[in-house]
């Protein structure tokens, strides 16, 4: 088997500190690389996933895209699915006990964590383990063993833990073995480096010690910043609502990421693009002399995530698209359609999509005398929560029909003669209604 051939060790590490919260130790790490380099082996580098929910997103690419660095340079890249600490849960940054998962809500996860994971980790240059391999394997014996290597004492300064013996809430046991049964993993794995967010670096600390406590020498640690998400203000969580999904549409990631504040875009470049620290400098240049627009700035950005996802046609397509609705406040090539047809004495909608036409699942009945307010016909064909929901956006200038801002609360729609408009509401949403 042909060895890989490694860069100078200065050239790797400047490569791999790229957006690096911390380094544990930076010394060790070069020692090991100068090792790595002297026999031609691989380091073994690991990251480990609990499969806790279906779908990844943006902020969990940060730890991610630092593993595909260590592979870019060379270097072993093991992807770790934790299904079984996945069912004890993980209590890092949580303020009450985790409920259990079962092994079939775990199993499908974990199977959608590996179609996503290899959009940007080399699938055939990654070895996928799972921690049941070892840990489901464990005699009572050896989990008391593992268990005699750490202190209680250190185990309740951990943050999470301290601060709920403060507030008296309860810590159940399960949970104090959840570091200890994940540093097994690091054993079992003979790891020379470990990746993980800040908010893990407890944990990490722990594998690295009983790694020692194992005869083994112990593993490097490198902590990613936590992204921050669309508010600009917290973590990136399906939970907050500030997320972008790695599986979302072209257009749905490219939009999510212009609507970040402008100062956020420049850690989105150096945490979840390719650009070298020289040139996200080099752009930030840019912009703070007024050469360039940050809109543009943040396109680029954009563009280049969309691109990773999914493909470059696709961030181009994604990229014009933005263009002509947001900056030339034109509708978009693809548009919802709605149909408006008489059946009887009534006007049912009709909504049409790329794949046909659908009839809504509870036709409305619009208007038997032929004319309607526009927000009440909003509100009943599904396209705004209520008519007092149209009849605010109207009031906010936030509704357009063919390309006039609506001012008129009371305004009606003639369902009399056939006609075509194309309508915005607020900044994103469009559809075309045709009344035939």
């Amino acid at each position: 088997m042909t060895q890989p051939a490694f860069k100078p060790v200065h050239e790797q590490l400047a490569y791999l500190k790229k957006g690096v919260a911390e380094l544990i130790p930076e010394d060790e790490l070069k020692s090991k690389l100068e090792h790595s380099l002297k026999t031609g082996k691989p380091l073994r580098v690991y990251l480990g996933v609990d499969p806790t929910a279906p779908d990844l997103h943006l902020g969990h690419t940060v730890v991610l895209r630092k593993l595909k660095h260590f592979q870019d340079v060379g270097h072993t890249a093991v992807f770790l699915i934790g299904d079984f600490s996945a069912m004890i849960g993980d209590p890092t940054g949580v303020s009450e006990t985790r409920p259990p998962l079962t092994r079939e809500q775990v199993d499908a996860n974990a199977k959608t964590y590996l179609e996503q994971v290899f959009k940007i980790l080399d699938r055939d240059k990654t070895e996928v383990r799972y921690n049941s391999e070892w840990l489901d394997k464990l005699i009572s014996y050896e989990i008391v063993r593992l268990c005699g290597h750490y202190r209680l004492a250190r185990m309740l300064e951990r943050e999470d833990f301290s601060s709920r013996l403060e507030k008296s809430q309860p810590i159940s046991v399960h949970e104090l073995l959840y570091p200890l049964l994940t540093a097994y993993d690091a054993v079992s794995l003979k790891s020379d480096v470990e990746l993980g967010a800040t908010e893990q670096k407890f944990n990490l600390l722990v594998h690295r010690e009983i790694q020692r406590e194992y005869g083994l020498p112990g593993q490097a640690i490198l902590t990613m910043p936590i992204l921050v998400g669309l508010d600009g203000q917290r973590k990136m969580s399906k939970s907050l609502g500030n997320y972008i999904g790695i599986t979302e549409a072209p257009g749905e990631i490219f939009g999510k990421l212009m609507s970040i504040p402008d100062e956020l875009m420049w850690s989105y470049y150096d945490l979840v693009t390719d650009r070298t620290p020289e040139e996200i400098a080099a752009l930030k240049s840019e912009v703070a002399a007024g050469r360039l627009h940050p809109m543009d700035a943040k396109m680029k950005l954009a563009e280049e995530v969309v691109a990773t996802f999914h493909n470059p046609g696709a961030a181009r397509g994604a990229a014009e698209n933005f263009q002509r609705v947001f900056r030339d406040r034109q509708a978009p090539e693809q548009i919802q359609e709605l149909k408006v047809n008489r059946l009887g004495d009534r006007f049912i909608v009709f909504s049409q999509t790329r794949g046909g036409v659908a009839e809504l699942s509870q036709p409305q009945e619009i208007a038997p005398i032929g004319k309607e307010r526009w927000s009440k016909f909003l509100a009943l064909s599904g396209q705004v929560s209520s008519t007092a929901e149209a009849e605010r956006l109207i009031k906010q200038k936030a509704l357009e029909i063919n390309g006039q801002i609506m001012s008129d609360p009371i305004a009606r729609i003639d369902f009399n003669e056939k006609a075509e408009y194309v309508v915005r509401i607020g900044k994103k949403k469009f559809l075309r209604i045709l009344i035939e």
